[in-house]
């Protein structure tokens, strides 16, 4: 029996919850993502700006490279990139510059979000948000908490 699309998604959000996790654990802010072409894992990461000492490692960034490397193209239009927070302005242009065919998305991000800014996505990408949204958000709480009590 096949799966339905409900099903898919959260497949490819527990992957990128996981990804978050690995974050968490290593210091990161957990953000973690997934891109996915026709039920193919392209690319996973999540967040590394302290490991790599660099601003721009966010997860999406990472994964929007890694997917283009392994699928040998400069755009996921057919693509489905799944990420536990929303994209901030920077992975929103990367986003658009990619040509992300769907983006899923778990937790809005009410202070540094690309929708704050307007819609910076490229005009054919489909956008969902909320699927898993309370896993996501409540490792983040945890994280700044932690981070906080330090």
């Amino acid at each position: 029996m096949m799966e339905t699309k409900l099903n898919n998604d959260e497949y490819y959000m527990k992957i990128a919850l996981s990804e978050a996790k690995k974050a968490f654990d290593e210091g990161e802010i957990p953000i973690g993502a997934v891109v996915v072409y026709k039920d193919k894992i392209l690319a996973r990461a999540h967040n590394q700006t302290e490991l790599l000492n660099d601003c721009t490692a966010h997860a999406e960034m990472l994964c929007i490279t890694g997917a283009m490397n392994e699928a040998g193209t400069k755009y996921l239009r057919n693509c489905t990139l799944y990420v536990t927070l929303e994209p901030c302005v920077m992975c929103a242009g990367a986003l658009n510059w990619a040509q992300i065919g769907r983006l899923v998305y778990a937790a809005s991000d009410v202070k540094c979000g690309y929708s704050q800014t307007g819609d910076l996505l490229h005009k054919s990408t489909i956008v969902e948000h909320g699927l898993m949204a309370s896993e996501a958000e409540s490792l983040l709480k945890e994280f700044f908490r932690k981070l906080r009590a330090k």
